[in-house]
């Protein structure tokens, strides 16, 4: 226990922001249902698809069965493993989410239940524990700050929009490839 009332505030800060992140996630995302490219929602789900189906030599090459005008997968490969997992439970679910080159522009409910829980798992494996990391241990604040500080970063409304509104991941934002180059 932090203190008490600073440790209830911090579940607290914890709890509101997941809420908050399932709601924003049952409105649709930007390219719902609008053909060709379906929007990021379908650049997920096609990366999963892509990385569960060929082998990682091939996640950046364009060929028959990686066509990289259509959502090449442009991120580096720390964010590609993360999809091949993503993809991996998608497949055992249900294959025909991933299938190669025909599973294009597939949007099921209960795949769109499957995409939304992956980004807020995501979250809860990454992002969460990463902001109370940086707020507990490593900032010198007195424990009220250190909550506020906490509850700022996981409800800050740009993250929750763009990750569980218009669809990414926390960890696709943090390293891209461009970065890099």
């Amino acid at each position: 226990m932090l203190i008490e009332g600073v440790d209830d505030l911090m579940h607290f800060c914890v709890l509101l922001s997941i809420i908050v992140r399932v709601a924003v996630s049952r409105f649709p995302y930007s390219g719902a249902g609008k053909p060709p490219m379906y929007g990021d929602y379908e650049a997920q789900r096609h990366w999963m698809e892509i990385t569960v189906n060929l082998p990682p030599n091939d996640w950046y090459k364009n060929s028959s069965e990686n066509d990289l005008m259509y959502w090449g997968l442009d991120y580096p490969p720390l964010t590609a493993y993360h999809s091949y997992l993503c993809g991996r439970a998608a497949k055992w679910i249900n294959p025909n989410w991933v299938a190669l080159n025909t599973s294009r522009g597939f949007e099921g409910y209960y795949h769109k239940i499957f995409m939304r829980s992956t980004v807020l798992v995501s979250d809860l494996i990454f992002y969460i524990p990463l902001i109370l990391y940086w707020s507990i241990v490593q900032r010198p604040w007195n424990l009220r700050n250190k909550a506020i500080a906490a509850g700022l970063c996981l409800l800050y409304p740009g993250l929750i929009l763009i990750d569980h509104g218009h669809f990414q991941y926390p960890l696709h934002y943090m390293i891209r490839k461009k970065d890099f180059s």
